[in-house]
């Protein structure tokens, strides 16, 4: 007598591989990983002046922006003159950055003068003004 097979018996071969699926997600996240670059901003669109010697700097560098009313910003957030000093200790402590004031052409030479001298006092060894070139 011939046994017929039943739905059971044709379920039990079925196996889907899915290591070369999870292979592909797992090469896809390394290569975003990989090519992601953690830029902090400074938060605001500053109108900066023009200058002859402009360079390009490292991108991993702390920046702080003064818009044109003199108020002082970092990472899109207020913190005036004041906060200058702590946020770049903050930093300095994990890391080596240098500092970028990103000051607006027409904010005084004042604010600049204030933030550079917070940004001294806090450690930063390289300070740099942020032009257009």
């Amino acid at each position: 007598m011939r046994r017929r097979k039943s739905a059971n018996d044709r379920a039990d071969n079925v196996d889907i591989n899915l290591s070369p699926m999870i292979d592909c997600i797992f090469i896809l996240l390394i290569f975003f990983i990989v090519t992601t670059v953690f830029v902090e901003e400074s938060g605001i669109e500053v109108n900066k002046p023009q200058a002859a010697s402009a360079q390009a700097l490292d991108k991993n560098s702390i920046l702080i922006a003064i818009s044109d009313g003199d108020r002082v910003y970092y990472g899109g957030e207020e913190i005036g003159v004041s906060g200058v000093r702590p946020s770049i200790q903050r930093i300095l402590a994990t890391e080596e950055s240098d500092v970028i004031i990103q000051a607006d052409a027409s904010a005084s030479h004042g604010a600049f003068a204030r933030v550079y001298g917070e940004a001294k006092a806090a450690g930063a060894k390289r300070i740099h003004f942020a032009t257009d070139q």
